[in-house]
C-alpha cells in the first residue's frame, strides 16, 4: 500500500475498499480509561472481524453508518460516504453476501465476498487472472487454508433500476 507505484496499488485500493464495504459490522464509539475515544467492532462473525479490521489497518477505516444509511469511512483520500442501497446478508445456501452502494462520485457498485466456487462461477469468462487466481487458491487449500473471493463491478443506473 505503501508504494503508489506499484502496478497493483489501484487494485489494493479497490480490494481493501470493498473489504471496508462489504459487511455488516457494527461499529460504536468507546472511551478508553485515559477517557480517549475509539471505534470498537461488533461482527457476526470473528471473520468478518478481521476482514474490516484487515482493512482499517490498510487504510481503509469504516467508521460508522450514520442515520441517513451512509457507510462513513476514512479513507486515503480522507472522509468518504458510500449510500448503502441494498445489503444482502450471508447464508449457508447462497454462500456469498453482497453490499450495492454509491459513492461520493455517484458510481453504484455491486460487492460481493464469498466462497470460491460460488463467486467463481460469477466472474467475467476470459480474464486473464481468474486463471492466476485459481492457482493460489489452489495452493492455498493444499495448505490447508482457508479461502475467500472478492468480486466488485461498476454498473449504471439503469442496471440497478431494472434490478
Amino acid at each position: 500500500m505503501k508504494d503508489k507505484t506499484h502496478e497493483n496499488h489501484e487494485n489494493l485500493k479497490h480490494f481493501h475498499e470493498a473489504l471496508g464495504l462489504c459487511h455488516t459490522v457494527i461499529a460504536s464509539v468507546k472511551k478508553d480509561k485515559m477517557n480517549k475515544e475509539y471505534v470498537s467492532y461488533n461482527a457476526s462473525s470473528p471473520d468478518e472481524l478481521a476482514l474490516v479490521n484487515g482493512a482499517r489497518y490498510c487504510g481503509f477505516f469504516f467508521r460508522e453508518r450514520d442515520s441517513d444509511n451512509n457507510m462513513v469511512c476514512e479513507t486515503w483520500f480522507g472522509e468518504r460516504r458510500y449510500k448503502l442501497l441494498n445489503l444482502i446478508e450471508f447464508d449457508s445456501t447462497r454462500k456469498r453476501m453482497t453490499v450495492v452502494v454509491r459513492n461520493e462520485e455517484g458510481q453504484i457498485l455491486v460487492i460481493c465476498k464469498g466462497a470460491d466456487s460460488i463467486i467463481e462461477k460469477r466472474l467475467r469468462k476470459g480474464q486473464s487472472t481468474v486463471k492466476t487466481t485459481q492457482g493460489f487458491m489452489d495452493a492455498y487449500a493444499k495448505e490447508g487454508l482457508r479461502t475467500l473471493l472478492i468480486a466488485s463491478k461498476r454498473i449504471s443506473e439503469q442496471e440497478y433500476q431494472a434490478w
